[in-house]
């Protein structure tokens, strides 16, 4: 028996190790066909091998992205059942990539955030492509311990702190807008307290008006195409301010061609516009469900079960649009300096803005798509299942968080992490439960604490009452026969009493928030900047020591 075991354990490791070999194998492969095609298509460009060394650690920072980063658009789908894991990453990684192809900024800020001044180079080219060598690279390794550890964090943060760190190590501390910090440092609350609350307040409203009800069905039929309107006029609204800045200009002359349709030219979208289109996407969403519930909702039985299957398609949808609008925002992490150090080393000057060739968008939404593959799942079974468990109403409601809380913020001017937000929704709903849970607990445990006192006082009279039989002198058969139903008797109510306490302290300790994860997420996002800094001063300190 134990021969057989040790071999399954043999099997078992011999088939992980072989995955992993598989996985590295994939990942190595893309990386080198990353170095070798820059090296390559830049030949006649001296220090095309520096250049294509950068391109070989962008390749490596976008899987990172893909790995840590794309988790939270999917993992809350995944961890409520609403789509297999296999199913988010082939959706995750399809919008990934178009989002950031089709999407993702044609010129993007070479400086992320505007963090550093570039003009501290003085024009030198060269520490500059150091720097941002070094801050790429740095970004990259903390990402992949992050993911390691299986700790989401920002991948935006994580290349904040490489510049800053590459940036002081080539320039000192002046070098540093620690203004522009102080509102990232800022965005460590902000992010993940907009999120809970948005989550949590939408949560809540779904429990009021439909989980709660007597007759769910009849509740769905009339809130759930309204919740399903909100979450699409703000995931219009969010993908059109977020998502369409490059091909906006095109989108105009299209809706332009639409009779009583007049859309000013503008680069970039307007709130206002952005708005208006979310509107009437919504209001059509709104038409569809209701339609489909009227019909649809007969067969349904009047439970929470039913009523979640009701945001499986809604939920859907908005990992794959959540997905898009993150390929083609986020992929400036792994591209921006990638795209700073090829303009540096074609044009050989500094600029604060960079065109991106198209190979390097394609390493960019490749690598992601690649990363996630790979690596994505072991972020996304922690952000759907390991910090408190979800279903499809609360994977909605962090889903609307995400969106809703990206538009409020980018209208007031705040910073906000996309990955804080997600995890701040996760965490808000989990909350939530436990807030609900308390004010049950407390009728629970009053009713509970009524149950003993009666008890004790059944057990008391029974206690009292063979007292009396057991000192009788004369007994008769029945005095016998009730002494032993006495004895039944008290070991039922004790059994009954230390039950009813062991029910006190089970409910009085339940938790639907696993603190473990709550106290490594946080302290990887309080270290992230400052990690990433470190690790990115002592990279350009190496680099230029091999490169003099």
């Amino acid at each position: 028996m134990e021969i057989q075991t040790i071999k399954k354990l043999e099997q078992e490791a011999l088939k992980k190790s072989g995955t992993d070999f598989i996985r590295l194998g994939l990942a190595l492969f893309f990386m080198i066909g990353v170095l070798t095609f820059s090296f390559l298509s830049n030949g006649g460009v001296s220090n095309n091998m520096f250049l294509a060394v950068a391109a070989l650690i962008g390749a490596y920072m976008a899987m990172n992205i893909g790995a840590n980063d794309v988790a939270n658009n999917v993992g809350p789908a995944v961890g409520s059942k609403a789509m297999t894991l296999t199913t988010a990453i082939i959706i995750a990684a399809i919008f990934e990539a178009a989002g950031a192809i089709i999407a993702g900024g044609e010129v993007v800020k070479t400086i992320k955030k505007g963090i550093i001044d570039i003009n501290a180079f003085g024009g030198n080219a060269d520490p500059f492509i150091w720097a941002m060598m070094a801050a790429l690279l740095a970004a990259a390794l903390w990402l992949n311990f992050a993911t390691m550890m299986r700790a989401p964090v920002s991948t935006t943060h994580s290349i904040v702190g490489g510049v800053m760190g590459a940036g002081i190590a080539a320039a000192g501390f002046s070098i540093v807008d620690w203004g522009t910090m102080a509102k990232i440092a800022a965005s460590w609350v902000i992010s993940p307290v907009l999120g809970g609350i948005i989550a949590a307040s939408f949560l809540y409203a779904i429990k009021k008006s439909i989980v709660f009800k007597e007759d769910k069905i009849a509740a769905a039929r009339t809130y759930v195409p309204i919740f399903v309107a909100i979450m699409a006029w703000a995931f219009v609204t969010y993908l059109t301010l977020k998502g369409l800045k490059k091909i906006w200009p095109q989108i105009v002359d299209i809706l332009n061609l639409i009779p009583l349709v007049s859309i000013e030219m503008t680069k970039k979208p307007t709130f206002t516009v952005a708005l208006i289109l979310g509107f009437i996407i919504a209001l059509l969403v709104y038409l569809v469900v209701k339609r489909r519930l009227k019909t649809s909702s007969t067969t349904l039985e009047n439970s929470r079960a039913s009523v979640n299957t009701l945001f499986t398609i809604p939920l859907i949808f908005s990992a794959a649009l959540l997905s898009f609008a993150h390929g083609a925002n986020d992929v400036a992490n792994a591209i921006g300096p990638l795209a700073a150090i090829n303009d540096a080393v074609v044009n050989g000057g500094i600029s604060s803005k960079a065109e991106i060739p198209l190979w390097v968008m394609a390493v960019g939404a490749l690598g992601i798509a690649l990363g996630l593959a790979l690596y994505g799942p072991k972020l996304i079974k922690t952000v759907g299942s390991e910090i408190t468990d979800l279903d499809q109403i609360r994977a909605f409601s962090i889903a609307m968080a995400a969106s809703i809380t990206v538009i409020i913020a980018s209208q007031l001017g705040l910073p906000v992490s996309s990955t804080h937000i997600a995890i701040g929704g996760v965490f808000g709903v989990g909350f939530l439960r436990e807030y609900l849970h308390l004010a049950e607990k407390d009728t629970t445990i009053e009713d509970d604490k009524l149950t003993i006192i009666d008890e004790k006082k059944n057990l008391h009279a029974f206690k009292a009452e063979l007292k009396t039989l057991e000192a009788k002198d004369n007994k008769i058969q029945a005095d016998y026969e009730r002494v032993v139903a006495l004895y039944k008797l008290i070991a039922q109510e004790e059994k009954l009493i230390k039950s009813t306490k062991k029910h006190i302290k089970k409910t009085m300790k339940v938790q639907y928030v696993k603190r473990d994860a709550i106290k490594k997420i946080i302290t990887a996002w309080v270290i992230t900047v400052p990690a990433a800094a470190i690790l990115a001063g002592v990279l350009f300190f190496m680099i230029k020591g091999i490169m003099i």
